[in-house]
């Protein structure tokens, strides 16, 4: 039985020896968004339930739990590009700043940008809010600390490395999914309960493909790029 798990797993990650397309990675990784989303849906809805029960304040609640996620995200986002990066290279320096860029790229993209987009699509009146320069001082020690998680994942964790580095996609996708969604629900989208359809929509469109390129694709195209001479 832990063979065939080992062997799916490693079928997955098959998709990593770069001899296939991005298609083929976000069909690879489709599942996990899917699954982690609807975890994501789950909580989402228990949380609105009890704090209505409260009568808190839930934009404001919302709004707080974005920027939590959103900084957890950072952790995921940044140890996930560095696990998959030292497959194919050991030049530690270069990683490290790639996964420094990436996280912080991708998480901006899919917590913030793309929710956006998609919810204004559909004509909901969004908020564009984008706190990276003013919360800095918050996003900068997440960043530092996913990095470090996966350069000791990766130097230190071998024979675990292919189980690890997909319960740390799966675990990246659902944070992201929880903070596209608190995004989308304290910036504009207060009717979500009745369009609930469509935020699981918009929620996969937003977490698959940024989270799929930095933890695979980006990593990869740096790792096997070569100086040129």
């Amino acid at each position: 039985m832990a063979q065939e798990i080992k062997k799916q797993v490693d079928d997955c990650h098959g998709c990593l020896d770069g001899r296939r397309l991005v298609l083929d990675e976000l069909v690879c990784h489709f599942p996990y968004a899917v699954f982690s989303v609807a975890i994501g849906l789950i909580v989402l809805t228990l949380l609105d339930f009890f704090t209505g029960c409260a009568k808190f304040d839930l934009q404001q609640a919302w709004f707080h739990m974005f920027h939590s996620f959103h900084f957890v995200h950072m952790v995921f986002a940044a140890a996930g590009c560095m696990i998959t990066f030292a497959k194919f290279s050991r030049d530690w320096t270069k990683g490290l700043i790639v996964s420094f860029f990436s996280a912080a790229t991708f998480c901006i993209l899919s917590d913030i940008l793309m929710p956006y987009i998609g919810a204004t699509l559909f004509g909901i009146n969004m908020r564009l809010h984008i706190c990276f320069i003013n919360e800095l001082h918050n996003i900068v020690p997440f960043l530092i600390v996913g990095l470090l998680t996966g350069w000791l994942i990766s130097a230190h964790h071998n024979t675990t490395h292919s189980s690890v580095g997909l319960w740390s996609h799966f675990t990246h996708i659902f944070i992201s999914s929880l903070a596209s969604a608190f995004y989308m629900v304290s910036n504009g989208f207060v009717d979500w309960v009745d369009q609930i359809g469509l935020l699981f929509m918009l929620l996969i469109f937003a977490v698959v493909i940024p989270c799929t390129l930095s933890d695979v694709v980006v990593p990869i195209l740096f790792a096997k790029s070569k100086p040129n001479k």
